[in-house]
């Protein structure tokens, strides 16, 4: 749909949590925003030029929220696409609202398998409007196994999944973790779901003592690993490495302001996935910003340490300044819809390619491990499996936790 007296004007509209529980989550994206919105005030596309405006609209964290920002987005801004990351409620809500509308959209931060499932339950659904960047669980998987065999070739690897979505795909029998583990030669156990927050672990731990687990996965928040932890080391068994996903990827003092997580942590050397950081090699295709020169200018606006989500914010912007700059026409919807499903473009994450993905509708990002250390600054993620990210130089080794 063009938007009657826009011939020379495109919006990107921006849904974001600036307020509520995922606000935290969200400072990376709002980083972006402000960074990029004086970079991006014209946009050429086939000799023509055209004005750029950034609008944003809050989520407020909340799924109600983000279907209403992308109404406001749509309707009173006349956005030509929509852009979106954090939550796994809020960010589906807000795609299959745009899926509604008939707004292109570009959507990142969790895993394909999670956002097609979030989406009405089959992972491998295509959607004509809505795209999005990631890995898979898979991927996950495999780095997380990466790492595992640097303490030798087979292990009994405990499980801590809640009883989400998350657990519930982590468990899946094709996408999940076990097929990964098992055809690599380790066995998971798997001692049930358990309700966030977490009340105890005493029950998981028994499990996991009968079965001799010495590695433990998870994808518990930073509050909830702490209490297992706590627990683990008054009964046992106390894992020698902790491999978690999800709230982990960001640093324990940023998702959670207890000074007893954070202590409980420190030691824990938690191992992760890593999608991006200031060691990754790429550079922006909007105006060539290496990853050490945008983590540092995070911290110098901030005040904070980056975050690994500060490279997909600014991926973000430059999928949406691809598509509309080969866009038949960036002010038509269809036809940038059409110009995302044929984008193939280099980020400040990497390539992204959707002609290649699993699903029309989602380009993957290459993932390396890393493990979290205590450094004078605070937390710091040393990267130590470059296996699926070859570029990504390491940093260190694995090590055990204390």
């Amino acid at each position: 749909m063009t938007m009657a007296g826009a011939a020379t004007r495109v919006c990107v509209g921006v849904v974001a949590p600036q307020t509520g529980r995922l606000a935290p989550l969200g400072e990376p994206l709002s980083f972006a925003v402000r960074t990029l919105a004086r970079r991006l005030t014209r946009l050429h596309n086939s000799g023509r030029t055209y004005d750029v405006r950034i609008a944003v609209r809050d989520s407020r964290s909340h799924p109600e929220g983000a279907r209403l920002a992308v109404h406001e987005l749509a309707d009173d801004e006349g956005a030509n696409i929509v852009l979106t990351m954090a939550g796994t409620q809020v960010l589906p809500a807000a795609a299959d609202t745009c899926e509604q509308l008939g707004v292109p959209c570009v959507s990142t931060t969790f895993p394909w398998q999670a956002y097609g499932c979030a989406r009405g339950g089959d992972p491998l659904r295509s959607f004509r409007w809505t795209y999005h960047f990631a890995w898979g669980l898979d991927d996950i998987a495999t780095v997380f196994a990466d790492m595992w065999e640097q303490f030798g070739p087979r292990h009994t690897v405990g499980c801590l999944w809640n009883d989400g979505l998350q657990g519930r795909l982590l468990r899946h029998e094709r996408f999940g973790f076990t097929p990964v583990a098992a055809a690599r030669g380790h066995t998971l156990v798997d001692p049930g779901g358990y309700p966030e927050p977490a009340s105890g672990f005493d029950s998981h731990l028994a499990r996991l003592r009968d079965h001799g687990a010495d590695i433990l996965t998870s994808a518990a928040t930073a509050a909830d690993l702490a209490l297992f932890l706590r627990q683990a080391r008054t009964t046992g068994p106390v894992p020698r490495l902790i491999t978690c996903s999800r709230w982990l990827t960001y640093p324990p003092t940023h998702t959670t302001p207890s000074p007893d997580v954070h202590q409980e942590l420190a030691g824990a050397s938690v191992a992760t996935m890593v999608y991006w950081s200031p060691e990754h090699p790429y550079r922006s295709s909007l105006d060539g910003t290496g990853c050490a020169e945008l983590a540092r200018a995070y911290r110098e606006e901030t005040g904070q340490l980056w975050l690994q989500p500060l490279g997909l914010a600014h991926a973000l912007f430059e999928v949406a300044h691809h598509a509309l700059a080969t866009a038949l026409d960036p002010t038509d919807r269809a036809a940038v819809a059409q110009a995302l499903a044929k984008t193939r473009t280099d980020t400040v994450v990497g390539p992204l390619d959707w002609t290649q993905g699993p699903t029309p509708n989602i380009a993957l990002v290459p993932l390396a491990g890393g493990q979290w250390r205590q450094g004078p600054d605070g937390p710091r993620l040393t990267l130590v499996s470059n296996t699926r990210a070859p570029a990504v130089p390491l940093t260190g080794d694995v090590v055990a936790a204390r």
